[in-house]
């Protein structure tokens, strides 16, 4: 259970560097990144049409990020919850 946690935590963070990446490549009112890559303020760095796709894409990523945190809240609650019973140890008694 752990260890799906963890694994979880991973592609919870991918999914944060993927985000990242999307919103910083979209085209913005200003130059932005896209003039990094070569392109000056009216050209896109995928093509023409791909304002669209990235706003929508960008969209999704953003309600994949929500619901991926409420999730891995409500998960990590209940890990903190269980408790892994104390190993007994039996001691002897001198007669």
């Amino acid at each position: 259970m752990v260890a799906l946690f963890y694994i979880g935590l991973f592609l919870f963070l991918a999914l944060c560097v993927v985000l990242c990446l999307v919103i910083l490549i979209q085209e913005s009112k200003s130059m932005g990144l896209g003039a990094s890559f070569g392109g000056d303020s009216g050209d896109s760095l995928f093509g023409t049409s791909t304002a669209a796709v990235l706003k929508k894409f960008t969209a999704y990523l953003a309600v994949a990020f929500l619901a991926f945190c409420i999730i891995l809240s409500i998960w990590s609650s209940a890990l903190s919850k269980v408790k892994t019973p104390l190993p007994v140890t039996i001691e002897e008694t001198a007669p």
